[in-house]
């Protein structure tokens, strides 16, 4: 028996996507697409630091910058001159004394202890130790050549940490005194000196505003 076959029914609208009214246009469909991507980075948490947020932080970068820098310049003028505080007025550099000798040959424990006692007292250790008290200081203060300055200042720092070992709790039979076996003031300043060093960018001031422009700083990031 002969049948016939239906034809296939046309696919609906709503599954071909061709609606029986007029289709999005080009326009429509690219606002609701951008209202989308407004709303998914509307989303996202900022990360940029407020003009506000950023003067603060320069400014307190700058404060810990002359902090520790005041620090080791008046190290180097009372060494230097004998100012009575560390350094009394007879054993001032100018008067031939020693800026290594009185540390250095108090060193009693830790595994470098000879080392230090051979130092002190030395010439060239004790211009080496006068000039790196001298150039950072100044590099802090006025806001030039801080990564460099950073690096010696971190050095010179780390020395006097070895020479205090705060590791000992008794040497020579005597108490050391040491408060804190692995953080004292030399880490916490060397800690600050690292940050000054990788921020340096941010250092404010009319002079080291002036020496970051140099062609010379600006083509060696690491003399910033």
């Amino acid at each position: 028996m002969a049948t016939t076959l239906d034809p296939i029914a046309p696919v609906p609208a709503a599954l071909n996507g061709s609606a029986s009214g007029p289709a999005l246009s080009k326009d429509a469909m690219d606002a609701r697409s951008g209202t989308g991507r407004q709303n998914s980075s509307s989303e996202q948490p900022a990360t940029t630091l407020t003009h506000a947020s950023r003067r603060v932080l320069a400014l307190g970068l700058t404060g810990v910058r002359l902090a520790i820098g005041f620090e080791f310049l008046w190290a180097f003028l009372d060494k230097t001159f004998g100012l009575g505080y560390s350094t009394p007025v007879g054993r001032a550099w100018i008067h031939g004394g020693s800026p290594t000798t009185g540390f250095l040959s108090g060193v009693n424990s830790g595994p470098l202890q000879g080392t230090f006692h051979w130092l002190a007292g030395e010439t060239a250790v004790d211009w080496l130790f006068m000039l790196g008290l001298l150039g950072v200081g100044v590099a802090l203060v006025v806001g030039v050549a801080l990564r460099p300055a950073a690096i010696a200042g971190c050095t010179i720092l780390a020395m006097m940490y070895l020479a205090s070992w705060p590791f000992a709790k008794f040497a020579g039979g005597q108490a050391t005194h040491s408060t804190n076996p692995i953080v004292d003031d030399h880490i916490v300043s060397i800690v600050a000196l690292v940050v000054i060093g990788a921020l340096a960018s941010w250092s404010i001031g009319p002079i080291s505003r002036r020496w970051s422009e140099l062609s010379v700083v600006k083509s060696r990031s690491w003399m910033r």
